[in-house]
């Protein structure tokens, strides 16, 4: 339950209600919304829905709105049969986003739609939601009983995910599935992120949040590979900037998407050029000179193209054009290309899977001589079987069962 207190002063002409002074005692909870009682212990509401409304009305004009608020609401907890009980409901979250209780504005909003899913303004309560939604992920702070805290793109994601589920084929649907991406983006989970885009590809592809889905998938894998060259994350990225590029050619971040495929182009190729200077560094020109022709074939016209450029045209002064090229193959004879075959044989035996070491040759087996054959003594020494000498013990024996082991 969660207690406000506030003094309304109810006093004729300077006062905003022509009534009496009391003290008011507000008290919400979730099965029975606001509660006003005055000291008397009566509800301050109103005779009349009229005049409960006029009573809110006055609130909001003189820029009250937490009391504007409770009056809304009493009018529809006291008149729901009115027909301004509906609006009233409304404007009871209209209020509390003025007076910044982004939560309560939330209860309200979310109230209006269960009681009234068929109302006239049902559209303008899911869009109250949204903004709400879009007013943490900007940064508000959450009130923990009307005190502001902290902001939490928590708080965002969920309301954006319960637009989704209350209304999936509303207008505000595809703008909410995508900014429960967004929220994930924030909380720094984008796995998340990019699942949530993908909602709204699968979801909506013909809405124009599925472009920016779209874009926004690769965005993530870019800043995923951004501190740390991420060579899975690059690749998801290019894969994600491309699709963008050939479902969207059109689209207003069609240039940004290029610009990235560049930067992530740039990084692939910045690992050639890194490779090559290392192998300079240790004086294997041969195969700096390799990776550096890597850069001029895949980067053209670039800076690293051009110190590559130099670079090859400095080796080749250093050590020469011969000692840089590859050395040719000469011709092998029979026995050396039978040796070659036998060492490659190797080679992929021993990369095989189930491969367990050389063949060992198994020791021949020595033969083992018969023994001889046993003597008439030997006979005499073995116990032999009972004779049966009844005819009962012709009959078969009954089994014996054997002893279980012990538990």
């Amino acid at each position: 339950m969660r207690k406000a207190h506030a003094l309304i002063l109810l006093a004729a002409g300077a006062c905003l209600l022509p009534c009496h002074q009391a003290t008011a005692a507000l008290d919400y909870t979730p099965q029975t919304g606001w509660t006003v009682e005055d000291s008397s212990g009566q509800n301050a509401v109103e005779a009349s829905a009229s005049a409960q409304l006029d009573k809110a009305q006055r609130f909001e004009n003189a820029h009250d709105y937490h009391h504007a608020m409770i009056a809304y609401y009493a009018l529809t907890r006291k008149f729901p049969r009115s027909g301004a009980a509906a609006d009233s409901l409304l404007k009871a979250g209209d209020m509390a986003v003025q007076g910044g209780d982004y939560d309560m504005a939330y209860k309200l909003y979310n109230e209006y739609i269960t009681k009234y899913p068929k109302g006239d303004d049902f559209d303008e309560a899911l869009g109250g939601m949204y903004q709400i939604g879009q007013k943490f992920l900007a940064g508000a702070p959450r009130r923990v009983l009307g005190v502001k805290t902290f902001p939490s793109m928590v708080r965002a994601q969920q309301i954006f995910a319960d637009i989704v589920t209350i209304a999936p084929f509303s207008k505000w649907a595809p703008l909410a599935q995508f900014y429960e991406g967004q929220a994930y983006e924030k909380q720094h989970r984008p796995d998340d992120a990019v699942s949530a885009y993908e909602q709204v590809i699968s979801r909506y592809p013909a809405d124009p949040a599925a472009a920016d889905a779209q874009y926004q998938i690769g965005y993530v894998y870019l800043m995923e590979s951004r501190t740390a060259y991420d060579k899975s994350a690059a690749e998801k990225a290019q894969d994600a900037f491309n699709d963008f590029l050939a479902r969207y050619p059109t689209s207003e971040k069609a240039a940004q998407a290029q610009d990235n495929l560049k930067i992530l182009q740039n990084r692939e190729n910045t690992g050639a050029v890194q490779i090559a200077k290392y192998y300079d560094k240790k004086k294997d020109y041969k195969a700096a000179y390799i990776y550096y022709n890597e850069v001029l074939k895949e980067q053209p016209g670039t800076p690293d193209a051009k110190y590559a450029e130099v670079r090859i045209s400095a080796l080749k002064a250093k050590v020469g054009d011969a000692a840089l090229e590859e050395t040719p193959v000469k011709p092998q004879n029979g026995a050396q290309a039978a040796e070659q075959r036998n060492i490659q044989a190797q080679v992929d035996n021993a990369s095989r899977a189930d491969y367990l070491g050389p063949q060992v040759a198994a020791p021949t087996p020595v033969p083992t001589p018969e023994p001889p054959p046993p003597s008439a003594q030997d006979d005499d020494a073995l116990p032999k079987p009972e004779l049966r000498t009844s005819p009962d013990d012709m009959q078969l024996q009954p089994p014996v069962e054997p002893t279980l082991p012990s538990q």
